[in-house]
């Protein structure tokens, strides 16, 4: 798994990296101390997976999270932070991340993390407050916008939300990537959205969540 961890302190972050180069599946392809490096490094790297500050001298990881989803799906993100905040739970849900975890989470746990967002899972910490993300979920559920969609769209939405590109889509589901354009901009306009990624925050959101 190929990991970049963003942090502006640095005795934070050299430990986040040394645990995960302890481990023999993880490697860790850059680091960032501030938003505006994390952003065009992330990209240049491409990573599984971005472990988030959620708190940086000159922005936050939700927001990078959901820039660098903007433009790299397949990207997934891990917002850690020190304060269990229900409105940046919330947040960090909408921008499309993958896990919110506590600073004072042990080290095997956010390894076990990683590994899993790397997977594709969506976690919550079972010991945050998650009040506001369950009732996100009970809004979105039955949305009459998420019927609209033909099975095919529900389908495309489905892996838009599993950070696959287009193209990988189009292999997985047998599609030309020019077919599988016209089925985002089609379920894009039915749910009145403008990004894929508000697109699979809502998927993320109709669906139970993994707890641990």
């Amino acid at each position: 798994m190929r990991v970049f961890i963003v942090d502006d302190q640095d005795i934070v972050r050299r430990g986040v990296i040394g645990l995960c180069q302890a481990e023999p599946d993880i490697e860790i392809v850059g680091e960032a101390a501030t938003a505006a490096q994390a952003r065009s490094r992330i990209l240049a790297t491409r990573p599984d997976v971005a472990v988030l500050d959620m708190r940086l001298p000159d922005g936050d990881g939700i927001a990078i999270c959901r820039d660098v989803r903007s433009r790299d799906p397949g990207v997934r993100c891990i917002i850690l932070t020190a304060y269990d905040d229900d409105e940046a739970i919330t947040s960090a849900v909408m921008a499309g991340a993958s896990a919110y975890v506590l600073k004072e989470v042990r080290g095997n746990r956010l390894v076990e993390t990683i590994r899993a967002v790397s997977a594709g899972a969506v976690l919550i910490d079972a010991g945050l407050s998650h009040t506001i993300v369950e009732r996100i979920r009970a809004d979105h559920e039955g949305d009459p916008r998420l019927s609209a969609l033909s099975t095919r769209e529900s389908e495309v939405l489905a892996l838009i939300a599993d950070g696959l590109t287009n193209r990988e889509i189009g292999e997985r589901l047998s599609l030309a990537e020019k077919t599988v354009k016209n089925y985002v901009s089609s379920l894009l306009g039915k749910l009145g959205l403008q990004r894929r990624t508000q697109a699979a925050a809502l998927h993320l959101t109709s669906r139970p969540p993994t707890r641990y």
